[in-house]
């Protein structure tokens, strides 16, 4: 029995739109963010998805996104757990900074270290191999199990925690995951094989618009 697996990047958060290095503080959606979540809502109601149960972090740009789609497709009420393991990276002394004073300040090819590198932590905070330790088990134990019995599975979080599962669903190596962007509001659809492999990925929206 096959089953299916949506993630989602929560929309454009106002810290996103000042540029400011945001992890696991929570900041509002913007505008541009709920419309972002709501075309995603359309794609996968024009795509014919309907939801057993969604999953999303204890940050509220992600819980906002999924309750947009979900009252857009119209499954407001859907069981929804929510548990911090889909965080955002947490990026430590980073977190609230605008990025180009944290340039200023470590320099450029720190910052970009920080950013891009797979398992070098900014001071105080987590890189994506931390994320993904965190993310996966959570993965394993609580969403894989639901799919692979045939469940339709949504999962609203953030660019690194969803980072860390596109890596492992696309067999993506550590160069491969560290240039990867995922752009806000657009579903990637995933149909699991029952060994838990992927059997097809489709993408509902412009993957271009990643920042």
């Amino acid at each position: 029995m096959s089953g299916t697996l949506v993630l989602v990047r929560h929309g454009q958060s106002e810290w996103n739109l000042k540029n400011l290095f945001t992890g696991w503080r929570d900041p509002a959606l913007t505008e541009k963010g709920i419309a972002e979540a709501r075309t995603g809502a359309a794609a996968l109601k024009d795509h014919g998805l309907t939801f057993d149960i969604a999953f999303t972090s204890v940050l509220t740009r992600a819980q906002h996104t999924l309750d947009l789609i979900l009252e857009d497709i119209g499954q407001t009420g859907l069981e929804t757990i929510r548990d911090e393991a889909l965080n955002e990276r947490d990026y430590g002394d980073l977190s609230g900074l605008n990025k180009d004073d944290a340039r200023e300040k470590w320099g450029e090819e720190q910052v970009h270290i920080w950013r891009r590198s797979y398992d070098v932590p900014p001071p105080g905070g987590e890189s994506l191999k931390d994320t993904g330790a965190r993310v996966w088990p959570y993965y394993m134990t609580e969403i894989l199990p639901r799919v692979l019995s045939g469940k339709t599975v949504l999962v609203a979080a953030h660019g690194n925690s969803l980072r860390a599962l596109v890596m492992v669903l696309d067999r993506m190596g550590r160069d491969e995951i560290t240039s990867l962007n995922l752009a806000t509001g657009v579903p990637m659809v995933y149909r699991l094989n029952a060994d838990s492999t992927v059997a097809e990925k489709t993408v509902l929206g412009d993957m271009s618009a990643a920042h």
